[in-house]
């Protein structure tokens, strides 16, 4: 069967058309509505949060839900891996919208799953123990974190679940892997795919586009002012540190000429001669064709941030793309009936993506274990061959409500 018959036939909701909630009936207001609007009484999820220290010292918090002492789970239960958007986390509530009903139990009307949410470095309360940040091109991270979830529940496969820049991180990491991939499928949600064109396109464009292009740069500028002290000892980002602090309202390209593509990855020699340079490496479309899992991927035709399209899909049967009539960025808000009169807003993708992750759990064969082998090098647990790369957990963490995590500074939704 090819992977557009399965999905047609495992996804029924992408056959039903979308129709936008009626006062919400632009890409705009669709993406205005996601930032603006108030989840903090739906889609509650309580985590358990893990800190891993990385070979070169940063660190990640795995959120993972329900917590083992709330509810017990077999080791083999497939788990959702989340990747969040530019300065996000588990606490957005893009990312609680698909968690919580992944995760409620089956006679609830849940799938029953586990899941984790990969919070990188800086993001969601994460603390910042190198000098580095991440960045959208970075897949190192993910590699990082899935070696923990893949030990830590080695007969449980695991299904990729990306938004915005975090499906595009996710898409990556599937293409640099291909079969070797811990991740058994993938769902990339909003991706931005071509990153040189949004960042071009928001930056340079009308007036409209300049606000979502400094709101992102905006989001970053804070994340980097919380963790100046610590980022300073970073020999690039001290030079840049002065200049990307004292721009005013600067767009993503203005912000990334200084800062993003100083970064160093293991599969890029950094730092590149500009920021396109950066964007063009670290985006997905160009990567497609090397996908070897099932992938589903769902962007809307109105995206305010995302305009281009990989409509070819790299001529990868391994890849299906939907593209909504509507929908913004991270939106599709649509209206439901509640009661005879009221009517409430809900995410009509989420009906869709639940059918996907449960078809991905449960009807696609997958072979376990997946990815490379696991390998202790001192106190780090690293895979064989990739000696740069590794992971010990440490204290910190615990228990908390997601929707209750609040970041000062930082535009939600994106």
């Amino acid at each position: 069967m090819s992977l557009r018959d399965f999905v047609r036939s495992r996804c029924p909701s992408l056959l039903r058309e979308y129709r936008a909630s009626r006062l919400l009936f632009n890409g705009h207001l669709q993406t205005a509505y996601g930032v603006y609007g108030d989840f903090t009484t739906v889609d509650r999820v309580v985590y358990d949060r893990k800190l891993i220290r990385l070979v070169d010292g940063g660190t990640l918090s795995l959120d993972f839900t329900p917590p083992e002492d709330e509810r017990y789970l077999p080791d083999d239960t497939p788990i959702v891996v989340a990747f969040h958007g530019l300065t996000g986390g588990s606490n957005e509530a893009y990312v609680r919208s698909i968690i919580a009903p992944a995760t409620a139990p089956v006679h609830t009307g849940g799938l029953g799953y586990r899941a984790v949410v990969i919070n990188f470095r800086g993001c969601a309360g994460t603390p910042v123990t190198s000098e580095q940040l991440y960045h959208c091109g970075n897949t190192d991270d993910a590699r990082q974190a899935l070696m923990y979830i893949a030990r830590r529940y080695p007969t449980a496969r695991l299904i990729g679940l990306g938004f915005s820049l975090g499906a595009n991180v996710l898409v990556r990491y599937l293409a640099q892997e291909g079969e070797n991939s811990r991740l058994a499928a993938g769902c990339a949600l909003g991706c931005p795919w071509d990153l040189h064109s949004v960042s071009y396109k928001l930056s340079n464009g009308a007036w409209l586009d300049r606000m979502y292009s400094r709101t992102l740069a905006h989001n970053m500028a804070t994340l980097i002012k919380s963790h100046a002290n610590k980022l300073a000892n970073n020999p690039k980002l001290s030079e840049a540190l002065p200049y990307l602090l004292a721009l005013p309202s600067p767009t993503l390209w203005d912000f990334d000429t200084f800062y993003t593509y100083e970064h160093r990855s293991q599969d890029a020699q950094c730092p590149f001669q500009s920021p396109g340079d950066f964007y063009r490496w670290a985006s997905s479309h160009n990567v497609l064709s090397d996908v070897r899992v099932p992938l589903l991927a769902i962007n809307a035709d109105d995206d305010p941030i995302v305009r281009d399209l990989p409509m070819d899909v790299g001529g990868n049967p391994f890849v299906s793309l939907v593209v909504t009539r509507g929908g913004g960025h991270l939106g599709w808000f649509a209206s439901d009936k509640e009661g005879i009169l009221k009517r409430r807003r809900t995410r009509w993708v989420k009906k869709p993506v639940l059918e996907w992750l449960r078809a991905a759990g449960e009807d696609l064969a997958v072979e376990l274990p997946r990815g490379r082998p696991l390998c202790t090098d001192g106190e780090y647990i690293s895979e064989i061959g990739r000696p740069g790369l590794g992971y010990k957990e440490v204290e910190g963490g615990g228990k908390f409500s997601g929707e209750t995590l609040r970041i000062a500074g930082l535009t939600k939704g994106f």
